[in-house]
């Protein structure tokens, strides 16, 4: 039986023999491969963050779906976006096999349900507005082929991130993105490169999308929440670059109305 990619044996033995220095170099050597294995699949992210993006600036939502090390990027990525740019929680969603406890701990037999990430799905409400990413090293999860093919079914659009060729979830995708790492340096260990590349993967995508949509100004991220000190402290300096103003009254402007966009647009209104 001819194993998947990520499944193969490692390209190194004997790790259990290894100096500290070569294991953290021969890691480190390998995941110099990712940068390079996501580039090759730069045209298929650029028409999946297209046809999202027609979809998401008409109130469209994008979804992330997955199973372990994969739900939970997707989670990591979808629960940034509202700090970071400023728009609501549900614009972007993650949702995971087993709930939100498979975030901590892993939920037996969770991602080997075909039904279950159409169920968890449908107390979202999707409509044909939305786009739902299905994420899964292997491109085989029961959970993530099943919410695809339920997805196509309702005239959602669908996409997804893998890292195996002519896999069953890419085959499934109308919009495929398979980024080949190849074997991990701990065979089959796909927290490790796979992982790597599916989180860089997910950063091109949302912050394309958000910089599409008009949450970013020039390279700023005007509408970030000013959830602590540093990200006042950031808005303020951003505010006393754009009006060239004193730091006292930028602050003062940044907490009076919330966020560095509308600070600025109250001066130049």
């Amino acid at each position: 039986m001819n194993k998947p990619l990520t499944e193969q044996d490692s390209n190194y033995d004997g790790l259990d023999k290894m100096s500290t220095e070569n294991l953290l170099r021969n890691i480190n050597s390998e995941d110099q491969t990712v940068a390079l294995a996501v580039e090759s699949e730069i045209s298929a992210i650029e028409s999946l963050v297209e046809a999202v993006f027609s979809r998401m600036k008409n109130g469209g939502r994008l979804f992330y779906i997955g199973a372990g090390t994969s739900g939970r990027l997707g989670i990591l990525d979808a629960s940034e976006c509202p700090p970071t740019f400023g728009v609501d929680d549900n614009v972007v969603i993650g949702i995971i096999a087993g709930g939100d406890i498979a975030i901590r701990k892993a939920v037996e037999n969770a991602e080997d349900s075909v039904t279950g990430a159409w169920e968890d799905l449908l107390k979202h409400n999707p409509t044909s507005l939305d786009t739902v990413i299905g994420i899964a090293a292997s491109g085989s999860t029961p959970y993530v082929v099943g919410a695809l093919a339920y997805c196509n079914a309702n005239n959602i659009l669908t996409g997804c991130i893998v890292c195996n060729p002519n896999s069953a979830i890419a085959n499934e995708a109308l919009f495929p993105i398979e980024v080949k790492t190849g074997p991990e340096f701990v065979t089959g260990s796909t927290r490790m490169k796979a992982g790597t590349a599916q989180k860089l993967t997910l950063n091109m995508i949302s912050t394309a999308l958000m910089i599409k949509l008009g949450q970013v100004k020039g390279n700023k991220m005007v509408d970030m929440q000013l959830s602590n000190h540093k990200l006042v402290a950031r808005g303020t300096s951003m505010i006393m670059e754009q009006l060239h103003i004193e730091e006292k009254e930028a602050k003062e402007l940044l907490l009076t109305y919330g966020s560095v966009r509308k600070a600025v647009e109250s001066k130049n209104a």
